[in-house]
């Protein structure tokens, strides 16, 4: 049996996976509901897949954050499990060790690597970010999910990394979708190439 992938992403409603304003983490719009239910997505037992550069952003921010003042959201229960699952750095320039507790560095084609990975794991792979990483994932029609959060807040001056900038065209069926803390949609879509 082939595992799925979900490629996890984090968005504001205008597109931008990231921002350079005084927002902080999750935009400021986290709440009990969403960071209990990003939690019990990451308890399920997973892989995680990473590309070079978002595996670096997550390092910096473990190394610049302290529990009780900046960054203190990368020590929320969720992302703490996250780093905590066994992960995949796809890379030609990392080298082993790395200070992910359960990293392997894989280098070589992305596509190759993910198709030989879904063929052999015996659990769910998922990804966080990686954007250019999953744009290539998807256009090799690899990813099963597509899972965006939507944060309510327009980052017209300060957002960064559009999040689906660069990719194909895809229909998306919508299989899941909720609203977590009255006002943060989480959705679930299965990606078909448009033809």
């Amino acid at each position: 049996m082939t595992a799925t992938y979900t490629f996890d992403i984090f968005s504001s409603l205008d597109g931008f996976g990231s921002h350079h304003g005084d927002w902080g983490g999750y935009w400021g719009k986290q709440g009990p509901e969403l960071l209990a239910h990003r939690l019990g997505r990451y308890s399920e037992g997973q892989r995680m897949v990473f590309g070079a550069a978002t595996y670096r952003v997550f390092e910096q921010l473990f190394a610049a954050a302290t529990e009780d003042g900046e960054g203190r959201e990368v020590f929320d229960p969720w992302v703490t499990r996250m780093r905590h699952s066994p992960a995949y750095i796809v890379s030609s320039t990392l080298t082993e060790p790395l200070a992910w507790p359960d990293a392997t560095v894989v280098s070589g084609d992305a596509v190759d690597i993910v198709t030989r990975l879904k063929a052999e794991s015996d659990v769910p792979l998922r990804s966080h970010g990686s954007l250019s990483l999953n744009r290539a994932l998807m256009a090799a029609g690899l990813v099963d999910f597509v899972q965006v959060t939507i944060y309510p807040v327009l980052t017209g001056k300060t957002g960064e990394e559009r999040v689906f900038e660069g990719f194909a065209d895809f229909d998306l069926d919508l299989v899941e979708s909720r609203t977590l803390d009255g006002r943060t949609q989480e959705l679930v879509y299965r990606p078909t190439l448009h033809a």
